[in-house]
């Protein structure tokens, strides 16, 4: 029951940082992108590539999450561990140095699974 929640919430958190990639390397410049992240076009074609380096990173936690989904039973905990790990660090860094509400739609999800993990 418990691995099965962790496999959930574990999969939400790596979903979610496939569409803050999608956000941040496709849609940065377009409406949805200008609206969800409080930017002008001007501000949005200035920062664009540094967006899209930090989508791909998002990619990456992703792809790692997902890894933790597939992997072999002995690799499962480490992995999982590992990349939910950095997504609340990454969460915590954003509220502090970006914005607040990072904390509640990163690391809150990534704690959530991790919790979970830990206790399955």
């Amino acid at each position: 029951m418990m691995g099965t929640l962790s496999a959930a919430l574990t999969g939400l958190v790596a979903f979610l940082h496939l569409f803050f990639m999608v956000l941040e390397m496709f849609l940065w410049t377009k409406p949805y992108g200008l609206k969800t992240f409080g930017n002008t076009a001007e501000k949005a074609r200035e920062t664009a590539a540094l967006a899209m380096n930090q989508g791909l990173y998002n990619g990456f936690i992703a792809a790692g999450l997902v890894w933790s989904l597939v992997a072999p039973p002995g690799l499962v905990l480490p992995v999982r561990t590992f990349f939910l790990v950095c997504v609340i660090i990454a969460g915590v860094f954003g509220a502090v140095t970006a914005k607040r509400s990072i904390l509640l739609f990163q690391a809150l999800p990534g704690a959530a699974a991790l919790v979970v993990t830990v206790l399955a």
